[in-house]
C-alpha cells in the first residue's frame, strides 16, 4: 500500500541567508513579471477579436501553461528560501512532479502545433482556412490536454507504486527522477515507461517541428523576396521560442544528471531554469515580436486612455 503521508526533505536549500534572501528576491521578481506578461497577453487575445485565429489562440493556450509551470513551483520554492523546515509530503511531491510534466508537455505540444499551424500558412495558404479550422483547433489543444494528463495519471501510479527506502531529495523541486532514484529498487516498468514518455513529449515533438520547418524553408527558397521576408517574419517568434524552450529543457536533463557534482550556486539556477525563464520570454517574445499584438495592444490601451479622457471630461 502506498504511503503518501511520507515526509521528504530538500537537501539542495541552504538555511536563510544572503544567497538565500538574493535567489528569493529574484524569484519573486521573475514570478510577478511572469504572470503580469501572460495575462496581459491573454487578455489582449481574449479582448481583440482580430486576433481569434488559431495562431494567437495556440498562444493563448502556450500562456496558460506557462502559468502553470510558474504557479506549480516558484511560489513552493520561495517559501523553501526563507523557511527552515524544507519538507514535503510525498503526495505533494507526485502532485508537483505531475504538473511540471504536464506543463512540460503541454508546451511541447502547443509548440508542436504551432509549427503546423505556421507550415500550412505558408505552405498551403489558400486552403489554410479550410484545414485550420475552429474544430480543428479544438481538437488539436484537446489531444495535448487529454493525452498529457492521462499518461502523465499512469506514469504517476507506476512511480507511486514502487516503495521508497530513502527520502531525502538533491533538489529544489521535485521532479520524477528524483523521486524514482529514491525507491528500494529499479522497475524496469518505470525505467521503460519513462523512456516512452521522452520519446512521446520530447523526441516525436523536436522532428514535427523540425519536418515543418524543412518544408518551410523549401518553400520559402522558391518564394519572392517579400515572401521570403514575410515567412521570416511570421516564424521568427515561434522559432526563437522553440529554440529557448528545448535549451531549457537540455539543461534541466543535463542538471538531473550531474547536479551533484555541480557548484551550488549553477545548480540553484538549473534546477529553476526550465520554469523560471521560458514562462516568462514567451509573451515578450511574441508581445515585441508579433506586429499584430503589438497594434492590439496599442489599441487596447488607446480605448481606455480615451474613455477615461471621456468619463473626467463629463465628470468635471
Amino acid at each position: 500500500m502506498v504511503q503518501f503521508n511520507i515526509t521528504l526533505i530538500f537537501m539542495a536549500y541552504a538555511s536563510p541567508g544572503p544567497l538565500s534572501y538574493g535567489v528569493f528576491f529574484v524569484t519573486f521578481l521573475t514570478y510577478l513579471a511572469t504572470v503580469f506578461a501572460n495575462v496581459s497577453l491573454m487578455l489582449i487575445i481574449y479582448l481583440d477579436t482580430s486576433l481569434h485565429k488559431p495562431m494567437y489562440i495556440f498562444l493563448f493556450n502556450l500562456s496558460i501553461s506557462g502559468l502553470i509551470g510558474s504557479s506549480t513551483v516558484l511560489p513552493s520554492i520561495m517559501n523553501y528560501l526563507l523557511d527552515e523546515m524544507k519538507y514535503i509530503l510525498y503526495s505533494n511531491c507526485l502532485l508537483q512532479v505531475f504538473f511540471v510534466v504536464f506543463y512540460g508537455g503541454c508546451v511541447y505540444g502547443i509548440i508542436t502545433i504551432m509549427a503546423y499551424d505556421r507550415y500550412v500558412s505558408i505552405c498551403k495558404p489558400l486552403q489554410y482556412h479550410i484545414i485550420m479550422t475552429p474544430t480543428k483547433v479544438r481538437i488539436l489543444l484537446a489531444v495535448v490536454y487529454i493525452f498529457s494528463i492521462c499518461f502523465l495519471a499512469l506514469q504517476m501510479h507506476f512511480t507511486s507504486s514502487v516503495p521508497l527506502c530513502r527520502y531525502t531529495i538533491n533538489k529544489l523541486i521535485c521532479d520524477n527522477l528524483a523521486l524514482v532514484s529514491l525507491a528500494c529498487w529499479k522497475s524496469a516498468l518505470v525505467d521503460l515507461y519513462g523512456l516512452v514518455g521522452v520519446v512521446i513529449f520530447v523526441v516525436f515533438p523536436l522532428a514535427l517541428v523540425i519536418m515543418s520547418y524543412v518544408r518551410i524553408l523549401f518553400v520559402s527558397l522558391k518564394a519572392s523576396a517579400n515572401a521570403k521576408k514575410k515567412a521570416l517574419k511570421t516564424c521568427a517568434p515561434h522559432l526563437i521560442t522553440f529554440i529557448n524552450f528545448s535549451s531549457a529543457s537540455l539543461c534541466s536533463g543535463i542538471y538531473n544528471r550531474l547536479n551533484n557534482n555541480l557548484p551550488k550556486e549553477l545548480n540553484v539556477f538549473l534546477s529553476v531554469h526550465f520554469i523560471l525563464i521560458p514562462p516568462l520570454l514567451h509573451p515578450l517574445i511574441y508581445g515585441m515580436r508579433t506586429e499584430n499584438i503589438r497594434k492590439s495592444f496599442r489599441k487596447i490601451l488607446q480605448k481606455r486612455i480615451f474613455a477615461s479622457d471621456i468619463s473626467h471630461g463629463i465628470g468635471a
